[in-house]
């Protein structure tokens, strides 16, 4: 994400595309602090590992409790990246960074999919929808 982003055009997003969105951003984050490490560039390693914790506590604050089991888990996975992130911040330790790339990498494969799996169901609906109704227009004349 970077600062081309409007608050106009967060507003026409989803709750599930601006989901996305905070992955790809931490993500970006996790990515940035690495490369901040491996120059021992630790004040902007620390600015990064900050805003990817951030993030990583925002997604777990818009989690929907009344999805069941599932947002229980993603809280405790949010929480152990935040932890371990700590950790990393602390010790400057990239290899601790990399395991939760991987980790956010494979939460945000899943979080997509599910995504176009339901706008594929939306669209399916759409046009049995759209068939019910011409076949109906048809009659009619």
């Amino acid at each position: 994400m970077n600062g081309l982003l409007t608050e106009e055009w967060l507003y026409q997003k989803s709750s599930q595309e601006i989901t996305s969105l905070l992955y790809e951003a931490c993500l970006n984050q996790l990515e940035e602090s690495i490369e901040s490490i491996e120059l021992k560039d630790f004040i902007k390693a620390n600015e990064h590992l900050q805003k990817a914790s951030d993030i990583l506590v925002r997604l777990g604050a818009g989690l929907n409790y009344e999805a069941g089991i599932l947002s229980d888990q993603l809280e405790q996975l949010y929480q152990y990246m935040v932890e371990r992130l700590l950790v990393a911040n602390l010790q400057k330790d990239g290899q601790i960074v990399e395991e939760i790339i991987v980790i956010l990498n494979q939460l945000m494969t899943a979080w997509n999919e599910a995504m176009r799996s339901k706008k594929d169901q939306e669209s399916n609906v759409i046009k049995q929808q759209k068939n019910r109704y011409e076949k109906l227009a048809i009659y009619d004349n």
